[in-house]
């Protein structure tokens, strides 16, 4: 049974998202909190295999709750559920290390698909924010877009969104770690990205959207 915990600071959603989830015979609520602190006490005691939360929390912003959470339980993925239009949001969601977004008011059926596919190690984000990313990576400009990565750096792109060290991405393409380092500098350089783990979840997010289909894209 996958055990769930819902962080939100409105009593009647998490009681209707206790029942939604309770009428499933594989899930259970076995948490909740109101507010981030609460949920960072939680959390890591009860060790659920979902968290569904809101972004919009009394005591502290869900996006960094989210930061929070990554540095506690990073094996824990997280699901947002909020009111926020996706588009300006869902993205900043990934960005921050959580698994998926949807937005409320969602269907019932929307809801249980967006649970299984992050419960599943899957990313879940509507087709419209997966193309708006996907779109925004291979099709930017000649300073930021995916198409002004050599053939070379798109492998190692891939390898690193892929959760390949850099020594293994070196013994892979037959080329040294120190190499790898400097096609990945290139790569932060052309995507406009700060710093190396800025480039490792931009590479997640389009390994698992299916970026590597897109290599034969102009």
């Amino acid at each position: 049974m996958h055990r769930i915990f819902v962080v939100d600071d409105h009593p009647m959603l998490r009681g209707g998202l206790r029942h939604s989830i309770g009428a499933e015979p594989e899930w259970t609520v076995c948490g909740e909190a109101a507010n981030a602190a609460d949920a960072l006490t939680s959390i890591p005691q009860v060790l659920p295999d979902l968290v569904i939360m809101d972004i919009t929390l009394p005591d502290k912003s869900g996006l960094e709750l989210i930061k929070d959470l990554q540095a506690l339980c990073p094996q824990i993925p997280v699901l947002v559920f909020s009111m926020h239009d996706e588009m300006l949001y869902a993205e900043r969601v990934i960005r921050a290390g959580g698994r998926g977004y949807l937005m409320k008011g969602s269907s019932t059926e929307q809801f249980l698909k967006a649970m299984t596919e992050v419960l599943r190690g899957s990313l879940f984000l509507s087709e419209r924010v997966a193309g708006q990313i996907l779109n925004r990576l291979g099709r930017g400009n000649s300073r930021s877009g995916l198409s002004s990565l050599t053939d070379r750096e798109l492998e190692v792109f891939e390898l690193i969104g892929r959760g390949v060290p850099i020594p293994q991405i070196g013994e892979s393409l037959h080329i040294s770690p120190r190499t790898v380092d400097a096609h990945r500098t290139n790569i932060r350089l052309k995507l406009g990205l700060p710093d190396a783990a800025a480039v490792m979840r931009e590479a997640v997010v389009w390994v698992e959207m299916g970026g590597p289909a897109q290599r034969a894209m102009p």
